[in-house]
C-alpha cells in the first residue's frame, strides 16, 4: 500500500518544443514511471507543456498530446526542456526565456535534453556551469553562447543543472538524478529492469566521428587527421601535414588511401564543410564569415563546392531542420 505520510511527489516540468525527441522523452519519463512503481507510491509526477498547450510534433512526425501551456499549470521542483532539431529559432523566443528564468529564480532546478541545452543558455541559466551539447552541435554552440563551458560528455549534473546529449544518455542521466532524489538503491533497480548492465558515468565521453578518428589503426593517420582538425580555418599543403607526422607526402598518401579510403585533400575538404555545414545551420554568422571560418578563402569556391555536396547555396542551409541537408559522417576504416 502507498505510504499515506511520504512526502509529496516531486513535481517535474517537461518543455517539449516542436521537432523534438521522442526518445529522448520517452526515455526521461519511463524511468520515473518504474521509480513510482518500484516503490509502490508516487515519489515523481511530471506534467508535459508546450509553448501554446497544443500538441506538439516530435521529429519522427508524431503528435503529442500535452498537459498545459507555460504557466498553466502549478509550480516545479524540476523543469527540463526537450528539444532537438530546428532549436535555433525557438532560442529566441522571449516568452520561453521569460518563463525559464522565472522558474529559475522560485527556486527550480534547470535540466536539458539533447538541443534543449541552447535554451537554457540562451536565458543566460547555464552562464559559468558546463554544459553537455551533442557532437554534432559543439561548434555552433560554442559560438553562439562563449559564456557556457560547452563539454561533449554524456551529461552533466550539479548546482541545480544538469544537461545530457541526448538519445540514450538521457537514461543515463535520469538514472543518476532519481539516486540523487532517492537512493542508490531504487536508480539501481530501475536500471536492471531497463536491462541496463552498467550505469554509465557522467564524464565519459560520446562516440563522436572526429573522436572516433583515434580507432584508426595506423598512428601517423591519427596524428594527420588531428592536424586536419586543428586547421580547417586555414588549411596546409599535404605535404605541409605529412612533414608533421614525419613522412613523406607519398607515405602518408598511401596510408590514407588505406586506412581513411580517400586521399588526404578529400578528408581535409571533408573535415572543412561539416564545419562550415554547422556554422551555417546553428550559428547566425554571415555566410562570408563562415567560408572563411573553413578555410575558403574565396567566397565563389565556397558556394560553389557546398552546392556541389549538398544540393543547396549556403545562404538556403540555415536551419537545421528535418527537412534541411544532411552532412553524412562517414565510419572510418580500422584496417
Amino acid at each position: 500500500m502507498p505510504n499515506q505520510t511520504a512526502d509529496p511527489p516531486h513535481h517535474i516540468a517537461f518543455v517539449v518544443l516542436p521537432e523534438f525527441s521522442n526518445m529522448g522523452l520517452a526515455l526521461a519519463i519511463e524511468p520515473l514511471f518504474v521509480a513510482n512503481w518500484l516503490a509502490q507510491r508516487q515519489i515523481f509526477r511530471w506534467s508535459i507543456l508546450s509553448l501554446d498547450g497544443l500538441s506538439v510534433r516530435a521529429s519522427n512526425g508524431m503528435h503529442l498530446p500535452v498537459d498545459g501551456a507555460l504557466g498553466e499549470i502549478g509550480t516545479y521542483r524540476t523543469v527540463i526542456v526537450v528539444a532537438s532539431f530546428n532549436v535555433k529559432a525557438h532560442a529566441e523566443d522571449q516568452r520561453l526565456l521569460n518563463w525559464l528564468r522565472r522558474m529559475a529564480r522560485f527556486g527550480a532546478d534547470m535540466g536539458a535534453i539533447e538541443t534543449g541545452s541552447e535554451i537554457l543558455a540562451a536565458a543566460h541559466l547555464l552562464d559559468g556551469h558546463p554544459a553537455t551539447v551533442h557532437w554534432d552541435n559543439l561548434e555552433g554552440f560554442q559560438e553562439r553562447y562563449p559564456d557556457v563551458e560547452a563539454v561533449t560528455q554524456l551529461y552533466t549534473m550539479g548546482r541545480g543543472r544538469m544537461t545530457c546529449a541526448g538519445a540514450t544518455t538521457t537514461l543515463d542521466m535520469m538514472l543518476r538524478w532519481i539516486a540523487e532524489q532517492t537512493d542508490t538503491g531504487l536508480a539501481d533497480e530501475v536500471a536492471q529492469h531497463f536491462l541496463m548492465a552498467r550505469q554509465r558515468p557522467p564524464h565519459q565521453e560520446q562516440n563522436a566521428p572526429d573522436t572516433a578518428l583515434g580507432s584508426v589503426a595506423n598512428q601517423k593517420v591519427q596524428q594527420a587527421l588531428g592536424i586536419m582538425q586543428k586547421t580547417t580555418d586555414e588549411p596546409l599543403l599535404c605535404h605541409e601535414v605529412a612533414a608533421r607526422v614525419g613522412l613523406s607526402e607519398r607515405q602518408l598518401q598511401r596510408h590514407f588511401q588505406r586506412h581513411v579510403g580517400m586521399s588526404m585533400a578529400q578528408q581535409y575538404l571533408q573535415f572543412r564543410l561539416a564545419k562550415a555545414h554547422k556554422l551555417l545551420q546553428q550559428t547566425d554568422l554571415p555566410v562570408t564569415e563562415v567560408a572563411i571560418s573553413s578555410g575558403f578563402g574565396s567566397l565563389e569556391n565556397f558556394s560553389r563546392t557546398y552546392r556541389r555536396h549538398f544540393g543547396c547555396s549556403p545562404s538556403a542551409d540555415r536551419q537545421q531542420s528535418t527537412t534541411a541537408p544532411v552532412f553524412r559522417h562517414r565510419t572510418m576504416g580500422r584496417g
